[in-house]
């Protein structure tokens, strides 16, 4: 499944998320770190891979082609996991 999103909105996603959040992912999808923070705009290929992340110039940072969805999804869940409010102690 692919997306379509704009590069500051990814940026935006990525800026929102607790520490230590890319290290989760990581571990949860079984991906090195490095690949995580290229899928959010990083350039470390040394370390990590792409992750089928297409870039076009354009307004608002260009446009985001995503071919998997997998860790977007992962941190919009981990986002709204946090935005969740608890309950109050007895």
């Amino acid at each position: 499944m692919t997306k379509t999103i704009t590069f500051n909105e990814l940026r935006r996603i990525k800026d929102s998320l607790p520490d230590g959040t890319s290290h989760r992912i990581a571990d949860e999808l079984g991906v090195s770190v490095e690949t995580v923070r290229n899928y959010f705009g990083g350039q470390n290929f040394r370390e990590g891979k792409s992750c089928g992340v297409h870039i076009e110039p354009g307004p608002d940072g260009g446009l985001v082609v995503l071919n998997d969805t997998s860790i977007l999804e992962r941190a919009l869940e981990i986002l709204d996991e946090s935005r969740i409010p608890t309950a109050p102690e007895a």
